[in-house]
């Protein structure tokens, strides 16, 4: 293995500078969900151009791309997402965006370079590949999602996938280190839309109509107590309003408030009782004080769940390329959602966090207008894709 880590090394190195420049011009051209056409014409491109057999249209916008090693063995997949978000850049870079209202805040753009580069080192190592590496360059990642598309048109067959993995840039951590956990990593990160229905009338005369507010808040306040008083507290639950819409004027009693929010757990029985219960306590309220109610519960992205000897691979991985503080454990799961949890419903895999924090500039968070990179990261993120493939045995 010393071998092939130190070739992995050079090579890696030696494309470095390449993928860098694929990672800013996908930043300044970022697409949104569905729309990653000119990414997926890049992608396929740069793929093509290896000698790598390319897929495109896949599950809409989504690119696959196929190498085969010279020698027979498993297949796994590597995943990378395209999207962008709807946010206005504010870091103020060369590189920033160039579409007004749609930004890389994610590293998604990294994520894309990371394994473009990936692919570019595998296949100058087809001789020690032993199977074959899919790459999945999947869109939509931030919403309505990419993944299930992508498995409904079997992504992960012809031929079949043994296992799969997968990195998210994190400021979390510091270029040349990953983030690792075990078990459920992530949330499922679910929406809900509630309406409550009253009558409405002047703000002088409430005994005259059924003040829609007023319910609302005492709904907000009861959905609160599922949380912290009817489920366990060993399991996490988040329960977020996130809009409310009503009313027309300071002096009118309104007749309908529309919320949404969204819910995130990580038990999946849990997952399923907090509909029924959030639809107890909206009943109970809005019927307690005369008004109706519409309840809409929208199951998104299951937990995303590393299968135990894949985390230890990674981890095992990690150590050796990156050395022993390289590989920070992560004991408690972040409640985000994140739809390579699909992938790992299907077949055995695990995905990491890859550090990209060395300074203020590259500390905002996930999602944040001045979100950007320490591009370090991409060759670290290179080096562990390329020996996860390379030394994976089945």
């Amino acid at each position: 293995m010393k071998e092939i880590l130190k070739k992995v090394e050079q090579l890696t190195a030696e494309v470095e500078a390449e993928v860098i420049a694929l990672r800013r011009e996908f930043h300044q051209h970022p697409e949104l969900g569905f729309e990653e056409e000119n990414t997926g014409r890049k992608v396929a491109e740069y793929l093509e151009n290896l000698g790598i057999t390319v897929e495109t249209g896949v599950g809409r916008t989504g690119v696959v791309g196929l190498l085969a090693g010279e020698n027979p063995g498993p297949v796994i997949a590597l995943r990378a997402d395209m999207d962008a978000l709807p946010v206005t850049e504010k870091t103020g870079v060369e590189y920033a965006s160039q579409i007004p209202g749609k930004m890389h805040a994610c590293g998604h753009d990294g994520h894309t370079s990371i394994l473009l580069g990936t692919a570019k080192v595998l296949s100058q190592l087809r001789s020690e590949l032993k199977g074959s590496v899919k790459f999945i360059f999947q869109p939509a990642e931030e919403g309505p999602g990419g993944a299930l598309p992508m498995l409904e048109a079997g992504v992960l067959e012809n031929p079949h996938v043994d296992a799969i993995f997968g990195l998210h840039l994190w400021p979390d951590f510091k270029p040349g280190q990953i983030g690792l956990g075990y078990g459920a990593v992530m949330a499922a990160p679910d929406k809900f839309v509630v309406k409550i229905k009253g009558k409405g009338g002047h703000g002088s005369a409430p005994h005259e109509a059924i003040d829609s507010i007023t319910i609302a808040a005492q709904v907000i306040n009861g959905l609160q107590h599922i949380a912290s008083r009817q489920i366990i507290p060993t399991q996490p639950v988040v329960i977020t309003i996130g809009t409310i819409t009503g009313g027309y004027r300071y002096n009118i009693i309104a007749d309908e408030v529309e919320m949404t929010g969204t819910i995130r757990t990580l038990n999946p029985e849990v997952r399923t009782e907090i509909p029924q219960r959030m639809e107890e306590i909206i009943k109970g309220i809005t019927s307690g004080f005369g008004a109706e109610y519409e309840f809409e519960y929208i199951k998104m992205y299951p937990p995303l769940v590393n299968h135990q000897e894949m985390a230890e691979y990674v981890e095992n991985i990690g150590r050796q390329v990156l050395g022993s503080e390289g590989v920070q454990l992560i004991k408690d799961p972040v409640m985000g959602g994140e739809d390579f949890a699909y992938y790992l419903e299907q077949i055995p895999g695990a995905f990491f966090r890859l550090g990209s924090n060395s300074g203020p500039e590259t500390s905002y968070p996930l999602h944040h207008p001045q979100f950007n990179i320490d591009e370090k990261a991409l060759v670290t993120g290179m080096r562990v894709l390329c020996n996860l493939a390379l030394n994976y045995k089945g």
